[in-house]
């Protein structure tokens, strides 16, 4: 067993803790900005979905490349210009799920050396795969924090 197989089990989770927190939400309460100055519960899914795409993206060009540049992604930058207040719940959900079944494939086939390949992020500097995979296995767990603040705000349980 690898010494990275919790990590790759805590990133294949992530979908199922996320589909619970928005589990029972109206559409209304879906787009509500029950935070002020926050995104809604929508905009965080479109976020997720879209920075899984990132992430998948950055380990798959670790893995084929050697050493790749990775570039930084301004999340504010997304959320204004792909047009987040219109996009389905349902399909960001399945985006999630399909990214990171398909990526839990392919990081289950990896030894453990693997894990150690590297990419030169435009911000952080060199990242090891296992620390690219890690920030995505957490940014779930990050964001389901800010879901469980807007469910509370709405008067809902978290």
């Amino acid at each position: 067993m690898s010494a990275n197989a919790p990590l790759i089990d805590a990133y294949l989770q992530g979908p199922e803790q996320l589909r619970r927190s928005v589990q029972g939400l109206s559409d209304e309460q879906l787009r509500a900005r029950p935070v002020p100055g926050k995104w809604s519960i929508l905009e965080v899914l479109c976020h997720l979905a879209d920075f899984e795409g990132v992430y998948a993206e950055r380990m798959k060009r670790i893995l084929a490349e050697q050493n790749p540049p990775l570039a930084a992604g301004d999340p504010d930058e997304f959320a204004a210009a792909l047009a987040y207040e219109s996009r389905n719940v349902e399909e960001e959900l399945a985006v999630i799920e399909s990214i990171r079944r398909q990526s839990g494939r392919i990081l289950a086939t990896l030894s453990d050396e693997q894990f150690e390949r590297t990419g030169r992020h435009s911000t952080d500097g060199e990242l090891k795969l296992k620390e690219l995979l890690r920030r995505i296995s957490n940014h779930v767990p990050h964001h389901v924090t800010f879901i469980e603040e807007k469910r509370k705000a709405l008067g809902l349980d978290a």
